[in-house]
């Protein structure tokens, strides 16, 4: 009796163990999908001839055009049947929008221009999830983008960033320290492929001895990836900024 009490506990200590574990790994993975969520579009219209997609907060739509039913399709939904059509359509108000949500738009539809004919891409329905796939990605990457952008016209104080400006798909910072006595403006060129490709930048030098060099040797050690542009700024500022040179 005493051995199988004894089997009993020790098996539901097992259990408890494995429960555990098996918590642990569901926090975990929904913590990555969290992370990794590039469902980024939602279905507005969706009839017999037509499909509708908005991204962005509706500031981009893409609109699918069908070909006829097919024969025993009687929601229209059969993965073979035809695509006549997808355009995407910008339906930002630039003039009202902010200077990083502009930036936003212009990077993802240069990724959508530069994919050629979508159509070709596309030609049946069961396509269809995998371009979604790929415009929830590029959009994911450039939305935090214009966050990080964001982030830096209302703090970049403290990383000693007298001015954050957007101009076309370039990036402006102008850096000023008293500590160093340098003030420098770095224009970074961005591009739909952030935030997987190193940043190319030039370099305007106003105070100091800060330099393109310098400032090279910070950029190269900065691995691509997740918030990529902030910590650009923040080893700038770290390692260039706080003591005399």
């Amino acid at each position: 009796l005493f051995r199988k009490l004894s089997d009993l506990k020790g098996q539901n200590e097992q259990m408890l163990v494995q429960m555990n574990q098996l918590k642990e790994e569901e926090k975990s993975g929904q913590e990555v999908l969290e992370k990794y969520d590039f469902t980024e579009w939602e279905i507005t219209e969706w009839c017999e001839q037509k499909a509708v997609f908005s991204f962005l907060s509706d500031s981009i739509e893409l609109r699918v055009v069908f070909g006829p039913p097919i024969d025993g399709d009687v929601f229209g939904k059969d993965p073979s049947r035809k695509i006549v059509s997808l355009n995407f359509e910008s339906l930002l108000d630039e003039e009202k929008a902010r200077p990083s949500s502009c930036l936003v738009q212009r990077l993802i539809f240069q990724f959508i221009e530069s994919q050629g004919c979508w159509q070709e891409k596309c030609p049946t329905l069961c396509y269809l999830p995998q371009v979604l796939q790929d415009i929830s990605s590029v959009v994911s990457h450039c939305r935090i983008l214009g966050e990080e952008v964001e982030f830096l016209e209302r703090w970049g104080g403290k990383f000693n960033i007298l001015k954050t400006a957007v101009s076309d798909t370039k990036v402006k910072l102008l850096f000023s320290a008293s500590a160093v006595f340098a003030k420098f403006e770095v224009t970074l060129s961005l591009s739909a492929s952030y935030p997987s490709a190193s940043l190319p930048f030039t370099l305007q030098n106003r105070i100091g001895n800060i330099g393109e060099e310098e400032v090279s040797a910070v950029l190269s050690s900065v691995p691509v990836g997740y918030h990529y542009l902030r910590r650009i700024v923040s080893l700038i500022h770290q390692n260039l900024l706080q003591h005399p040179r």
